[in-house]
C-alpha cells in the first residue's frame, strides 16, 4: 500500500522544523555591535563609559538588559526620541550585537560624595520598611552588579543625574518598562523623595 503523498509532503515538514529547531542559538557578533555604535558615542562614550551626567554608562551591563531596552527604544514603547531615531529600522540580530559590544566592556566607578554612604546606603541595602520602599540589593546585588540572568541592570558607578531622572519616570508612571516585572521599580519609586533618591543616585555612582 503506498502513502499518501500529503502524508509524505507532511512528515517531511516535521523534519524540516524539528532540524530548525534544534539549530544552536545566534552568537552576537561583537565586533559588528561596535562598528553600530559609531553615533552613539556622543552620549555614552567610546566604550559605553558616558562621560555626559544625564547619558547612562552602559559599559558593562548585561547584555540581556541591554537587548530589552534597545527592543523598547526602537519600538516605541520605551519613550526616548533620540534612542528611537538612532535604533529606527535596527534588527533583532543588530541590537544583539550592540548589547554584546558594551556588555564586553570594562565599566568604570566614580566618587560618591561622602554623604551618600549614610541614607543612599542605608536605602539601598535596607530599603525604607516604614514607606514600603524594598531593598535595592535583592535585585541589583549588594554591589550594584545587577542579575543578568534575570535581565536585572547593573548600577554599579552609574551617572547619578540619569539614576534620579530614571526613579522620578518609574514614580511618576511616566516610564513603564517594568511592566513584564510587575511593575516593581514603579512600586518602590512610588513612595520616596526626591532627596532620597539623590542619596542612592550618588550611592551608586561609587559602589563597586
Amino acid at each position: 500500500m503506498r502513502t499518501p503523498i500529503a502524508i509524505v509532503v507532511l512528515c517531511l515538514g516535521c523534519v524540516a522544523t524539528a532540524e530548525a529547531e534544534e539549530l544552536p542559538p545566534r552568537i552576537p557578533d561583537i565586533e559588528a555591535g561596535r562598528a553600530l555604535t559609531a553615533s552613539c558615542v556622543a552620549c555614552h562614550g567610546e566604550d559605553g563609559n558616558s562621560l555626559v551626567s544625564d547619558s547612562p554608562s552602559i559599559a558593562g551591563q548585561n547584555a540581556r538588559y541591554l537587548l530589552r531596552q534597545l527592543q523598547l527604544f526602537r519600538d516605541g514603547e520605551r519613550q526616548a526620541p533620540l534612542m528611537i531615531g538612532q535604533l529606527e529600522g535596527r534588527m533583532d540580530e543588530q541590537l544583539e550585537d550592540i548589547a554584546a559590544f558594551y556588555e564586553s566592556q570594562t565599566s568604570k566607578v566614580g566618587q560618591a560624595p561622602p554623604a551618600a554612604a549614610g541614607l543612599g546606603q542605608a536605602i539601598y541595602r535596607g530599603g525604607i520598611l516604614r514607606k514600603g520602599v524594598a531593598a535595592c540589593t535583592a535585585c541589583h546585588a549588594p554591589d550594584g552588579s545587577g542579575n543578568p540572568l534575570a535581565g536585572f541592570p547593573a548600577l554599579s558607578g552609574q551617572q547619578a543625574k540619569y539614576v534620579v531622572a530614571q526613579l522620578k519616570a518609574y514614580r511618576e508612571e511616566e516610564r513603564t518598562s517594568d511592566e513584564e516585572y510587575g511593575g516593581m521599580m514603579r512600586q518602590t519609586a512610588a513612595n520616596m523623595t526626591d532627596g532620597e533618591m539623590q542619596a542612592v543616585a550618588d550611592y551608586l555612582h561609587g559602589l563597586h
